[in-house]
């Protein structure tokens, strides 16, 4: 073998090694994403659909910034699926630091009567079973899934003659 081709596959060999070991150094375990539900708001309605913004909070307790292309996540209240929705926003979520997604979402007419039926026994301020998932997208190797639970809870109603 020619030692000037000898060389050259000794410096694609190098140079593949030092690829490697900078992608598998960036396969270093992370914390979690921290995703809760924070609010939502209406959206113009369409038929037999209603239409919300889904606000979500994402914190990043990382100490590199995360970047994302995409979000889609589910909404179940009762055990019962509620709202859907995706967005192909894209952003940066700084490290140690967080920020707020807004995600349409939409409610059907059938949902919303099975979900009607299903809270008939939660009255009198009991808590309705809440569970949000989905993923954000972060490249080839980097969707973060994600699962909040919790509970709606309905304030009491006052008593006649109550101030409010």
């Amino acid at each position: 073998m020619p030692k000037r081709l000898h060389r050259t596959l000794t410096h694609l060999l190098l140079i593949s090694l030092l690829a490697t070991l900078a992608a598998c150094s960036s396969l270093t375990p992370r914390d979690p994403l921290q995703i809760q539900l924070v609010g939502i708001e209406p959206l113009p309605s369409e038929d037999l659909e209603m239409r919300f913004a889904v606000k979500l909070r994402v914190q990043n307790p990382n100490n590199s910034p995360i970047d994302f292309d995409g979000i889609a996540m589910e909404l179940k209240v009762n055990q019962q699926p509620l709202l859907s929705g995706v967005s192909d926003q894209h952003g940066q979520i700084p490290r140690y630091g967080e920020t707020i997604l807004q995600v349409p979402v939409s409610l059907s007419a059938y949902a919303m009567l099975r979900q009607a039926w299903g809270a008939a026994g939660y009255q009198n301020g009991k808590g309705l079973p809440y569970e949000l998932r989905g993923k954000l997208a972060a490249g080839l190797f980097g969707t973060w899934r994600f699962n909040d639970r919790g509970t709606l809870n309905w304030p009491q109603p006052l008593a006649p003659g109550t101030a409010q």
